[in-house]
């Protein structure tokens, strides 16, 4: 049986990469799919919008929901979270993808950039989480948050603090509201990549097409949150997890299929990993 059979996955930010990939592959474990996300026309540069994602769904034989959702408004998340909610009968997981990043020291980082990074980062976790918490009541449903296990080491606040606080500002969240949702049966983890993953906010905010080739698909993430979102709260809660890490406990052992570009040249760890 499929291990999401019936179940509906609420993605922010599922329009592209690692969003979408997840999105698609909880389709294909038999779930509802609401992609919740800003991009309802397409890029200029980017390719992907909520309707093409949901169309793949669809195509594939599963069921999608395409909602315009921007993160930052909390009257617009509580009501495209009911609204799906009542599409498909209620809600059982909340996939908190929706990120901006920016990596950059406080004395060259805009103000209005950092408000942004911190409102789709950590705020939108509190946000989100907050608006599907009486639907996860119901189903003793999953928040899974895509933010790194809290590392302390000062490189990582040396270069682009700003960035790191929100991101960890998520994790922490996670970790509170793993304790405080303890008691309804509700499962709260983070998952992370072990390696960087190649999607556009590497290609256009990081480090340029060469550094994708150093990375893998964003299906290692989709795989392994498929894998936490499959496990109930008794069994799973209050993690920061790293992709490779939950995939090796399921029993995989060959990685090279997630590879960006074939070849041998080294795989870069990610952010906030020693």
């Amino acid at each position: 049986m499929s291990r999401l059979q019936q179940r509906t996955v609420f993605i922010t930010g599922g329009s592209r990469g690692i969003g979408r990939a997840i999105a698609l592959a909880c389709a294909r474990e038999g779930a509802n799919v609401v992609i919740a996300a800003k991009t309802d026309t397409p890029h200029p540069k980017l390719p992907g919008t909520i309707h093409t994602v949901a169309e793949e769904i669809r195509n594939a034989g599963g069921q999608a929901l395409p909602l315009v959702l921007d993160v930052r408004d909390e009257r617009q998340v509580r009501q495209r979270i009911d609204e799906a909610a009542g599409y498909f009968g209620g809600i059982d997981a909340l996939v908190n993808n929706a990120g901006a990043i920016r990596l950059t020291g406080v004395e060259n980082l805009k103000v209005s950039r950092y408000d942004l990074m911190h409102q789709v980062n950590a705020r939108a976790v509190f946000t989100c989480s907050q608006a599907a918490l009486p639907w996860l009541k119901e189903s003793g449903g999953h928040i899974l948050s895509l933010s790194p296990p809290l590392n302390l080491n000062t490189r990582w606040f040396s270069q682009y603090g700003p960035y790191t606080t929100t991101k960890y500002g998520m994790t922490m969240l996670s970790m509170g509201m793993a304790e405080e949702f303890r008691r309804y049966g509700i499962a709260v983890n983070c998952l992370w990549p072990k390696t960087l993953i190649a999607t556009a906010a590497i290609e256009h905010e990081v480090g340029g097409p060469q550094l994708m080739a150093q990375g893998r698909k964003p299906e290692i993430m989709a795989d392994a949150a498929v894998s936490i979102l499959s496990r109930s709260a008794d069994e799973l809660t209050g993690q920061a997890l790293i992709d490779e890490d939950v995939l090796r406990q399921d029993g995989v052992k060959d990685f090279e299929h997630y590879r960006y570009a074939a070849g041998d040249k080294p795989l870069l760890p990610d952010l906030f990993l020693d």
